[in-house]
């Protein structure tokens, strides 16, 4: 991606420690909390003795289950209104804000102390006597299917929440009747801990006499947040103001409203006094949503040319002993939405379960379920190519979506607004050096070195959200220079560059005579969704940039009757209204401050956009080295073609592929999080569970094959996500193309060292 470079407004603030995160935030007079957690992953419970905390000095309260179910607090809503196979009803689970009956995972929230100060708090938290009843624990979601596997909840038998199929199976059944070939595989994401910058945090103050609520905490969206809490807790929207300033990081684990948030609320209120908790690193493992966490059966029918005929599949999904928000429907709806990824594949067929089992539940986590999708497919068509001698980029040529068939609409009803699959594919083997691989690899051969390179495709659905708008506002402040308002804050994006470049672009303007408030409870009451789905720049975008066009044209009225003419004689450019043939002319700033009245400008502006959604594309190409002596990788160069429709701005849409890329690569050489049979997490802390590192990532190229989307006014498509669905199937095929002159076909990730070393010990020479 090339682009002259704007550098990022945000950047000088947080780099100098100018950032206000939520630890930030202090108010006169503010206690402090801390939660004791559930030790063991499943417990009825038969008592809770809080006395002894009660009693200890500096404690000003002890909540428990009983209180939040005193106070009518309960479950955050499902996102899935749809209905799974046979007309199966999405099977809801009721889960306690506090836990009064029972636990279902270690880290469950159990009781909340409130102290002057959090050591205190801490250390009261350990004379809660808590009366367990143990139970039997399940942590795999297979075993939790079988007959007699432990039951987590009585109404909902063999732990099955939701079944969903999409598809038909009597045409894939028929097509893998009438198939040349068919390759079968089992893939697996294994579940994976977010572990954003910053941990979960919040302050809350209550104010009796407005019953208002306030709640700074790192937040994907106010409105998200907020909506989440009022179901859960049942206090109107309206006594709820969300802030969240700067935010570290995001990633789809900070969208929702937390359990331990609810309880905030209420100890807010009962103690009359700010209340501050900051959740410790280990808390983030145990209590943050996790990721990924399917395990994935996948079969391709192809002729005997190498066309593909129909795919299907079956995901085992492991939702953990709650369910969050978005975590079944992400893994359920929007994969059928690409299931046949950038080919032309006529018939899907897809059965996906999600299962609850005896650990933390799981949410969307960047790229939400779209890289399995990419993974599976893309593992499917290299072993194709593999079984049947097919070279493997000419399999994905002759089989992808050719640019005038966009827009595709695929065999579930989803329609690809626009794309070049095959264009793609050419540009990323050409600057990749692919037809010069081969001297490569024999040089690598020379040094005892095992080395593979892939070249990987994919698309992607991006955008959309709950909210059937999107409200954005701009605003004259007394300066008279515009404020941009959204209901979409940043967590690294760089939205109060992007956003005021785009607006600043139709008024004439630089840029940095223009501010963006995000997530201001102060500012105007807007509806929308948040910083999710790669959706930011189209919706909240493009909602401001038509906006701002919705500003000229009030004040071109406003410019004419200023200067005395009527409106067609009146033309915009650079900033000022000027007539026509004349040197009549007034700025827009200025014809904002002539006409503004007790701060309110005529040029104000609410503008109610749409929901929009794209389909953005790429393909990657990565090439590895390994070392057969001690199952060592070492990534060589990662080259990367990615069509994001119209950008705005190339250093934060390369900052975004980057940053997804690298959480790819921890998903498929680093990281896992793992369990005990007695649902003990195994990787709780960075001592056992492993991040991807700076230095793993090499001879890195990113550039761009824009073609506009059509569906928004900025031709803008997603690019948040992009870079993880690319590069999960892109690295992990890299490395079996390393391996299989040893035999080896498949490794589980996270491909470590060990895990390689012992399937090349397993393997066969061939």
């Amino acid at each position: 991606m090339s682009g002259k470079f704007h550098g990022r407004r945000e950047d000088h603030r947080l780099v100098t420690g100018r950032g206000r995160y939520t630890s930030d935030w202090n108010f006169p007079d503010q206690v402090y909390a801390h939660f004791l957690r559930a030790d063991r992953g499943h417990a009825e419970i038969r008592g809770v003795d809080v006395s002894e905390a009660l009693a200890t000095p500096g404690v000003l309260a002890v909540l428990t289950g009983a209180d939040t179910k005193a106070a009518g607090f309960g479950s955050a809503p499902s996102l899935i209104h749809y209905p799974g196979k046979d007309g199966m009803k999405f099977k809801t689970v009721h889960r306690e804000v506090l836990a009064e009956t029972r636990v279902r995972y270690v880290g469950q929230e159990v009781a909340l102390v409130i102290a002057i100060s959090h050591a205190i708090a801490q250390d009261a938290s350990e004379k809660i006597v808590i009366d367990y009843h143990d139970l039997p624990v399940v942590v795999d979601a297979e075993e939790a299917l079988k007959p007699g596997a432990p039951q987590l909840y009585d109404h909902v038998p063999n732990n099955l929440v939701f079944d969903f199929e999409y598809g038909s199976k009597e045409q894939s059944d028929a097509a893998f009747a009438a198939a040349a070939h068919v390759t079968r595989l089992v893939v697996d994401a294994p579940r994976i801990v977010g572990n954003p910058m910053e941990p979960k945090a919040a302050l809350v103050t209550y104010d009796a006499d407005k019953d208002l609520y306030d709640l700074y905490a790192p937040s994907q969206g106010m409105t998200m947040m907020r909506g989440g809490l009022s179901v859960g807790t049942g206090i109107p929207e309206a006594k709820l103001r969300v802030h969240a300033h700067d935010v570290g990081g995001g990633f789809g684990i900070r969208g929702e409203a937390y359990s331990e948030y609810c309880s905030l609320l209420l100890a807010a209120k009962k103690v009359g006094r700010p209340v501050k908790w900051v959740s410790t690193r280990s808390e983030t493992f145990l209590s943050d949503h996790h990721g990924r966490a399917a395990k994935m059966f996948g079969e391709l029918a192809l002729d005997k040319d190498g066309k593909f005929l129909a795919v299907r599949f079956e995901w085992i999904v492991n939702t953990g002993g709650y369910l969050s928000g978005p975590g079944p429907f992400i893994n359920t709806l929007p994969p059928s939405m690409h299931a046949v990824n950038v080919y032309t594949i006529p018939v899907v067929h897809g059965l996906h379960r999600i299962v609850l089992t005896n650990t933390t539940p799981t949410t969307a986590y960047r790229g939400a379920a779209r890289p399995n999708v990419s993974y599976v497919v893309e593992r499917l068509v290299e072993e194709a190519a593999r079984e049947m001698g097919i070279d493997r980029v000419e399999i994905r040529r002759i089989n992808a979506i050719p640019r005038e068939a966009f827009p595709y609409k695929t065999p579930t009803g989803s329609v690809y607004d626009s794309g070049d699959p095959k264009g793609l594919i050419d540009d990323v083997v050409r600057h990749s050096d692919w037809a010069g691989y081969e001297a490569r690899r024999q040089e690598s051969l020379s040094r005892g070195k095992l080395r593979g390179i892939s070249c990987c495709a994919f698309i992607e659905p991006a955008g959309g959200g709950g909210s059937p708008v999107e409200e954005v506002a701009i605003k004259f402040g007394e300066s008279g220079n515009p404020i941009l308002y959204t209901v979409s804050g940043p967590s690294g994006q760089g939205h109060e560059t992007t956003y005021p470049e785009i607006v600043g672009q139709v008024f004439g303007m630089d840029a940095d005579d223009i501010t963006l408030r995000y997530s201001d409870p102060d500012g105007p009451a807007q509806r929308g969704d948040g910083t999710i789905g790669s959706r930011s720049l189209m919706s909240h975008g493009g909602a401001l940039f038509q906006a701002a066009h919705e500003v000229v044209k009030k004040g071109r009225e406003l410019a004419a009757q200023h200067l005395e003419v009527g409106a067609q004689d009146v033309e915009f450019a650079e900033g000022s209204y000027r007539v026509r043939g004349t040197d009549l002319s007034v700025g827009l700033v200025e014809l904002s401050r002539i006409y503004a009245k007790d701060g309110v400008s005529p040029l104000d502006t609410l503008f109610e956009g749409t929901q929009q959604r794209s389909f953005p594309t790429g393909a990657h190409v990565a090439e590895v080295e390994v070392d057969p002596q001690t199952g060592e990788v070492e990534l060589l160069s990662y080259v990367g073609v990615d069509d994001c429709g119209n950008i705005i701005n190339h250093t934060l849409a390369e900052g975004q592929v980057h940053g997804g890329i690298m959480q790819g690569l921890g998903q498929v050489f680093d990281e896992v999080c793992i369990y005990d049979e007695g649902g003990q997490m195994l990787t709780g802390s960075f001592m056992d569970y492993c991040m991807p590192r700076a230095a793993e990532l090499k001879g890195l190229q990113l550039f761009d094959r824009p073609i506009p989307a059509p569906g928004n006014p900025l031709g803008a498509k997603g690019v948040g996500e992009a870079g993880t669905t690319g590069s999960v199937p892109t690295l992990a095929n890299a490395v079996m193309d390393a391996l299989r002159p040893m035999g080896v076909n498949h490794v589980d990730f996270p491909l470590s060292p060990s895990r390689i070393w012992n399937a090349i010990q397993n393997g066969k020479a061939v």
